[in-house]
Formats: structure tokens, sequence, C-alpha cells
């Protein structure tokens, strides 16, 4: 993911800037980014930069007009007051990037970077107080990763950027190992790799002599949390109101603009309150192969209401004539944070890039405005991993159960957001600039009034919709929400019913099924079910088309000799699977995975 990438430390120049050179060229994946460096020698900092072409820290660095501050910046600002200014107009006043107006706020004293609202990470040098501060956004959404060694602290937007000078750094960390297994993500701002950790949220850190000095905290989630709680109909005109007065912040953009259009009520909240003109906005949904999903079918009716052009962006057999492809670069680029089940995310956003360069999500609406928890620990396969790890699985299950008794919406946005969901927003953001309103301060601190009735329906997002737009309103949603009366109730429950009976023919299935689907093979009973919610089918990917790849990868010699997992239980999964009488799926997303990370990471240096 684009960012920023350096080192302090007390070395000399030489050595620094070649560690700076590496560090650099490990991160610029695509042909599309712009890659820049400041170094300051008195200052023993060496820092670069890895943008989108066109994206704001495509300007970098900033400096103040006393020319004793210099602000590196990535990532993108969203505060209201003009602050929110477009960030790419490279015709603003002295002909100075309108960017500038970011180090000029640091001038400011103890406001910055707490009056910064959006997903970021920066590094400001005061050379007149001989000041180095890292900071980063308050959810740590714009992810830096730092290693500190006895010559200098590293930071990157990166974890590879790091392991590209510190190979000794290239080994799993053990509780981390359990983590990702039980959770799907690792907790706590640890990684994968032993030795590097994450920066947390809002941080505001002080470098000096290659070591960090201080680390201090800009925002505490409590002052948050401690706010009163709003009357339903009170909070419902305060959430509207701070809903329509940011939104527009999120369109201002030199480039291009396409919105992710899905059937469900979070863009629809967007498109009922921004008001294009016909043609201006493009949208576009993602969709499978074996039919329309419920979400093209919704989304098209939606951008056809809303005058605007409608692409399906489609995984066929293109995706998966390149599937190995896919799932490398996966993995690869995110350091490992994004199972090998995303690659297709990648192979979307590829494609979205090509109908605009920034895309508008409806992102961590369902999460903030509804309190939906998106992940959960659970117990791995008996006996496919090693007894060893077994007491790092329960450490894993008990760590999850204390971030989870955290206010639920701080779970959301301070632990949900930038551990489980990063993984994703890394990869679709080295593809596109990624944008939702849904984690905007503004809105977030608003949401933390909510009474607690709200989070039970969707009846406050079908208000919003319908107040922005009633035409809107009036479509039902992919899962039959919006209708009421016994029609509504059928709709709801006919659609409860597919996404349910997909879900069994395809992840969920249990074994007992498998093979009866196994024993009627003939009759493609698949066919019935699959693609009328999702658009991924990796249970038969798998045991088909892919079923070549998932052998040579996970019952290879290297595979089989690692040392956490069962060897012969993998072979009883993998074997299991294809065969068609067994479905293991999720075992395999975190075998190939972890193979995946092995082989990129850890053999290969």
């Amino acid at each position: 993911m684009p960012g920023i990438i350096g080192l302090q430390t007390r070395m000399p120049r030489g050595w620094a800037e070649q560690h700076l050179k590496r560090m650099v060229d490990a991160v610029q994946h695509e042909h599309f980014y712009v890659t820049g460096t400041w170094i300051d020698e008195s200052m023993g900092l060496y820092v670069g930069w890895v943008a989108r072409k066109n994206a704001l820290p495509d300007g970098m660095p900033l400096r103040s007009s006393c020319g004793d501050r210099t602000l590196i910046f990535s990532g993108e600002e969203f505060s209201d007051g003009g602050i929110g200014r477009d960030l790419t107009d490279t015709n603003h006043s002295c002909g100075l990037s309108a960017a500038r107006y970011l180090v000029e706020l640091s001038e400011t004293g103890p406001v910055f970077p707490t009056c910064l609202n959006g997903r970021f990470h920066g590094l400001l040098a005061d050379q007149k107080q001989g000041t180095i501060t890292l900071f980063n956004d308050r959810y740590g959404m714009h992810r830096l990763y730092y290693h500190q060694a006895k010559d200098a602290v590293y930071f990157a937007a990166e974890a590879k950027a790091i392991l590209a000078v510190r190979p000794e750094l290239r080994r799993i960390e053990q509780r981390a190992l359990g983590e990702y297994i039980t959770c799907g993500c690792v907790l706590e701002n640890r990684t994968l790799f032993d030795g590097i950790e994450v920066l947390p949220g809002a941080s505001a850190w002080v470098l000096k002599d290659g070591s960090v000095e201080r680390k201090d905290s800009y925002f505490d989630p409590r002052e948050w949390e401690e706010q009163e709680t709003l009357d339903p109909e009170r909070y419902y005109h305060q959430l509207r109101e701070v809903f329509t007065g940011i939104l527009p912040r999120y369109f201002r953009s030199k480039e291009p603009i396409g919105i992710s259009l899905t059937g469900g009520l979070d863009t629809r909240m967007i498109l009922a309150w921004h008001k294009a003109a016909p043609r201006s906005l493009p949208c576009y949904t993602f969709g499978g192969s074996y039919r329309d999903c419920q979400d093209v079918v919704v989304a098209r009716n939606v951008a056809h209401r809303y005058e605007q052009t409608h692409d399906v962006i489609t995984v066929g057999d293109d995706f998966l004539s390149r599937f190995s492809q896919y799932a490398e670069r996966t993995v690869y680029l995110t350091d490992g944070c994004a199972n090998v089940r995303r690659a297709s995310d990648l192979y979307l956003n590829e494609r979205a890039k090509d109908i605009a360069p920034v895309r508008m999500t409806g992102n961590y609406g369902s999460e903030v405005l509804r309190g939906v928890r998106a992940f959960k620990s659970t117990s791995p396969t008996p006996s496919l991993f090693q007894n060893d790890l077994l007491h790092v699985f329960r450490q894993a299950e008990e760590t999850y159960k204390t971030i989870a008794s955290a206010h639920p919406i701080s779970f959301a946005v301070f632990r949900q957001a930038p551990w489980h969901h990063y993984g994703l927003l890394a990869l679709e953001e080295t593809q596109v600039s990624l944008r939702s309103p849904y984690l905007d301060n503004e809105l977030v601190r608003t949401v933390f009034q909510a009474p607690r009735s709200t989070f039970e329906s969707n009846d406050l997002c079908l208000r919003l919709i319908a107040d922005g737009s009633p035409s809107l309103r009036s479509i039902p949603t992919d899962r039959g929400v919006g209708p009421t009366g016994p029609i509504g109730s059928m709709l709801r429950k006919r659609e409860e019913f597919l996404v349910k009976a997909e879900y069994a023919y395809d992840y969920g299935m249990p074994h007992w099924m498998a093979r009866i689907d196994h024993a009627l093979a003939l009759f493609h009973l698949e066919r019935l079910f699959l693609g009328r919610h999702k658009f991924n089918h990796y249970r038969l990917w798998y045991r088909d088309i892919l079923a070549d790849y998932i052998r040579g990868m996970l019952l290879d010699r290297r595979a089989l000799s690692r040392a956490y997992i069962d060897r012969r239980q993998v072979e009883n999964v993998v074997q299991g699977h294809l065969r068609g009488d067994r479905n293991y799926t999720n075992e395999i997303h975190t075998l190939l995975t972890l193979e995946l990370l092995h082989r990129l990471f850890i053999d290969a240096h």
C-alpha cells in the first residue's frame, strides 16, 4: 500500500542511504507509482515515499513558509472549516500545492495532528526544535510498521520494506501465528514477523538518536465513549446533519471518482444525499459467472434510478486462469494480511481502476451504524496443527474475548477495522484510492451517542435514505430489506433462505452433505444455488479447476515439512477436499496463505 518509508539513525549517511534505497525499491510495485526521498543528515533522518501518480503524496515533501518544518504525508485528509479543500489542486495561491495547508497547520501547536481527519500517516521534522514526530490517524487504518534496531528505528507502510534491510526478522512470531489461524488476523498491533510491530492509532511518536524517545498519543477513545447518550429522535437528526454535512468532502477530487455500488444500504445512503449530475458518477458492481447476483440486480436498478452508468466487473475464467499469480501477489502486497480468498479483490480493483482511480465505497457502514461484528475467534480443525501450538490458540481466544468486551463502537473502529479489515484495504489501495465517509471523525464521534435501540434494526438507515431520496428508498435491498407488510416479509424470508442455501452449498457445506453432492455430481446441483449472492466459489474452484495448483502447493515436500503443521492431517484435508467428499475450503485458505507467506518472505531470502 502506498505510504512513507524510512529510518532515523546515528549511522553514517552512506550506510543509511543504501538502506533507504532498498526499502523504497521493495514497495514500488506498479508502473503508476511515483517515489521520492528526502534526507536531513544533521537529524539522521532518511525518508522516502511511494504514491499513486497524481495522488497527494506525489507533491512531497511540504515545507513551511519559514523553511524550518518539513512534512511528509501519505493518505487523504477530510477536515472541515476550509481545511478539506481539493488536495490535488496545483493551482493554489502562490503556485504552491493545496496540501501546503497541512504543514501550516503543524505550526499552530498542540492541535496537530489532532485536527486532522481521514486515513493517513506522516512524519514532521522540525529543524528548529530538533524534533522528529511520526504520526498516524486515530484508527491506525493507514498502517505504519516499525522496528527498533540497535542502530536505527525503521518505519514503513509495508513490512517488506523493513525486511529488505533487516533479514534477521524473516521469521514468523508464534503468538501472531496463533492469532492469525484462530482469528484470521493478528491482534493488538502485532505482526506475523517477529520484531516488527504496527504503530498504534493516534500515535505521535518522537524519534531521536536512532530510537523512539517518546510514545505519545494525541487521542483517547474515552473522549467519545463518555459522551451522553441521545434519545432516538435527537440522535437521528444529529446523525443526519453530520452525515449530510461531511459527505461533500469525500467527493472533492481532481481525479475521477467511481462508486462500487452494492445492493445494500451503505452505498445507497451515500447516493441518497450526494446529488450528482446525470452520468457524472460511474457506478460499478462486482459479479460472478453463474448469474447476476442480487448485488448486481439491485445496484443496476439503483444506478438507473439515479441516472448514472453502471458496469459489472465479473470474476470468471480470466481470473481463475491466473489464480496462482493473483494469490501470490495478494499475500505479497499485503505482507500476508490478506488471505488468498481475497485474490479476486485484487483482480476486481485492477479493473475498477480503469473506470476511475478513486473508488467511493460504503465500507465500514454496517459496522459503525449497525454494530456488525465481522470476525471472531474459531478453533482450528483438530490435529491440523502441531500440539505445541495449542497454547497459542487458547491465548488467541482469550485475547479476542478481552478486546471484544470493549465498547461496541470502539471494537468496530479501533480494533476490528485496523486489524481485521486492514488486509483487504491494503490490497485494494495498491490499485485505487479508497474513500468511505463512515470512518469520518465527526460521524464516528456522533455514533458513540447512539441509543442501543438503533443498532437492533435497519430503520435508521432506511429513514436516512428516504429523507434523501424517496425513490431510492423504494428499491428493496439484496437481502429484501425495505418493503413492509406481508410481501416485504416474504421477500426477506426468500432472500435469507437463498443466502443460507448458498452458504451451505459453498463454504459452509458440512462433510456429510459434501458426500451427497459428490455422489450427485453429474446433476450439477451447484447451478441451483451458487451465484445468487456471492461471486467467489472457492469450494468448487479448489476441488475442480484449481485442483492441480492446490495439490502442487500443499502436498509439496516443502509445504509438508513446515514445523507447525501435522503432515498426515494436511494430506487428509487436501485429498479429501479434492476428492469432493469433504469440505475444507477455509482450511485450504489458511494453509495456502501460510505456505505463500513462507515462500515469499521466509524461504526465499
